[in-house]
């Protein structure tokens, strides 16, 4: 043991040793980052301002995109910071609350999506009855339940991961801490930890895609039956884009944490980190919000107001 070394950093993902390279992909991110952050900032401040919006179906966009902002500001801010400084290292208590952070947003979005899918079939199905099913009351102990889901997954995949000792390498195959990186890097025992996190992993990735599987069918099978055609497509264009952004997020996050770690920096892997954790809040403020006709009025009166 005392030949051992107890490693208090990780070095992260760098994807090329040039110089020129490195500062234009921190460019590259910093583009990126900001757009996610303006389109999700407009999109609370705009539903926060404007008291035609403070709906319930508002009041779970204006979550999403709250959680989209913190989402990507864990992880995307400090590989940018370390692109445009030449650096690639994190200390381990960074680490471990970007693990936290981003596996807390992460889980609680995916929760928020699957309270999304139940509310637009609520909507399509029942129009007359929505005010009477989809309560303030209702709302809230959803958003509560979905944050305490986030937080008791990310309290559990931290702990276990963080009381092992990491003495074996400290480089870490990703652009952030993610989970089956810092698995992959602790030498110690690790069966008891990767079953705790793959049933854990697969057990709410399961439920949540079993309640948006039966969301989306009933969904669709009731716009199908629809008489109008302008509806029809009307409902149609709506929930083809959110299918499409769950599709993105579910599969890109199976793959990433089911799929074989690999043991050098590839390219693909650093892309399907990026459909998981940056592709969702650069597009749902486009999909949720600046296509949605009432937003786009808010937003004009709110334009306004201030000029």
């Amino acid at each position: 043991m005392s030949n051992l070394t107890i490693f208090t950093e990780f070095v992260l993902m760098e994807i090329s040793s040039s110089r020129e390279l490195q500062v234009m992909q921190g460019l590259l991110f910093l583009v990126i980052y900001l757009g996610a952050l303006t389109g999700n900032l407009v999109t609370v401040t705009v539903i926060v301002r404007d008291p035609h919006l403070h709906s319930q179906m508002y009041f779970f966009i204006g979550n999403l995109s709250l959680i989209d902002i913190c989402c990507i500001s864990v992880t995307v801010p400090k590989f940018i910071v370390n692109s445009l400084t030449g650096s690639a290292l994190i200390s381990l208590p960074a680490c471990a609350a970007q693990l936290f952070l981003f596996n807390f947003f992460a889980a609680t979005e995916l929760a928020f999506l699957v309270v999304m899918s139940y509310d637009r079939y609520v909507a399509i199905s029942h129009p007359l009855h929505y005010g009477l099913t989809i309560t303030p009351r209702l709302c809230a102990q959803a958003a509560g339940v979905s944050w305490a889901t986030g937080l008791g997954y990310s309290a559990v995949h931290t702990g276990i991961m963080f009381r092992l000792p990491f003495t074996g390498s400290n480089v870490i195959h990703q652009y952030f801490c993610d989970k089956p990186q810092i698995l992959s890097i602790s030498s110690s025992d690790v069966c008891f930890s990767e079953f705790v996190f793959l049933a854990l992993s697969i057990g709410l990735g399961l439920l949540c895609s079993i309640l948006l599987l039966i969301s989306y069918i009933n969904i669709f099978s009731m716009v199908l039956n629809m008489h109008s055609m302008e509806a029809r497509n009307k409902a149609l264009s709506t929930c083809t884009p959110h299918l499409a952004v769950l599709f993105i997020f579910i599969v890109s996050g199976i793959v990433a944490n089911l799929g074989p770690i690999p043991d050098k920096t590839y390219l693909s892997n650093l892309l399907i980190g990026m459909f998981y954790s940056m592709v969702p809040p650069l597009i749902n403020p486009l999909i949720y919000s600046l296509r949605n006709r009432e937003i786009n009025t808010a937003l004009c009166r709110m334009f306004n107001r201030c000029f």
